[in-house]
């Protein structure tokens, strides 16, 4: 049994703990700490498996959330593996974690079951009003390993979705964002086809999110993704914000990361940047 999530420490005691020598990199790293500092009281650590990325905006999110949103209350939802497989023959490709020789009518109805969890699991943390108790129940969701891979495979599928629509659009003359180019011009993935078979199907097992990737998760949470990234401190890019040009109305997680590979998040606002 191990943690996803471990419980709150003091950022500047962590920072301390992990950052002791006087190497220029030590240095940058303490400075980039102290400044999340000014803004976040506690750090938790993430647990460093390749879904670090999933459960660092996940957790967040969750542990914010006072609605659920949108997309997910709508009722087309549930369809959506069964609709693209109609579309997508190739979607019968999708590895599932720890099921790889699954068939894709029985895989359709699994993450079927997995965008249902999510979306009810969403519901009923944003339901709870009392703070101690909403991070009680998204602890406890977080030490379930079988919900939270579930919830991952959903968010996986959710991106797959949303990286299908942008590429439409873009063949169609419709608007995309830029990362949405970015995202298709790599030898690696230049269709959602490719995307699937060389980057989603490996996130969890063999690899985690790359950054074009984290646009690509924070389209399809509607969220904002906001990242520390400590290793670029004193640049204009110490912190960046996943899209670049967000929407007014998504709501805002915030996550740290020493090296664009493994996320943390920081916990515990400060009252003064509250107000």
């Amino acid at each position: 049994y191990k943690l996803s999530v471990s419980p709150e420490m003091d950022i500047m005691e962590y920072c301390r703990k992990e950052w002791r020598g006087n190497t220029p990199v030590a240095k940058r790293m303490r400075k980039g700490y102290e400044a999340v500092a000014q803004k976040f009281a506690s750090i938790r650590r993430i647990r460093g498996d390749n879904y670090c990325a999933f459960r660092a905006t996940l957790f967040q999110a969750l542990s914010q959330a006072t609605q659920l949103p949108s997309w997910l209350q709508s009722e087309q939802l549930p369809m959506l593996p069964e609709n693209l497989l109609n579309k997508y023959d190739w979607i019968k490709q999708w590895q599932l974690k720890q099921k790889p020789s699954k068939k894709m009518g029985e895989i359709s109805d699994e993450i079927k079951e997995y965008l249902i969890l999510l979306r009810k699991k969403w519901k009923n943390i944003s339901e709870i009003k009392d703070p101690n108790e909403k991070q009680e129940a998204c602890d406890k969701l977080f030490k379930n390993e079988e919900e939270e891979y579930s919830l991952y495979e959903a968010l996986k599928f959710l991106m797959l979705h949303t990286a299908i629509e942008l590429y439409n659009d873009d063949k169609n003359g419709r608007r995309v964002p830029v990362f949405s180019w970015l995202l298709f011009a790599r030898d690696t993935s230049s269709n959602p086809c490719q995307l699937m078979h060389n980057h989603l199907n490996h996130i969890g097992h063999t690899g985690g999110l790359e950054q074009v990737e984290m646009f690509l998760l924070a389209y399809a949470l509607q969220y904002t993704i906001q990242v520390y990234r400590l290793y670029k401190y004193s640049t204009d890019e110490f912190i960046t914000l996943y899209p670049n040009d967000p929407e007014e109305d998504w709501p805002v997680v915030t996550l740290i990361t020493e090296d664009d590979r493994h996320y943390n998040i920081p916990v515990r606002m400060c009252q003064e940047t509250m107000l």
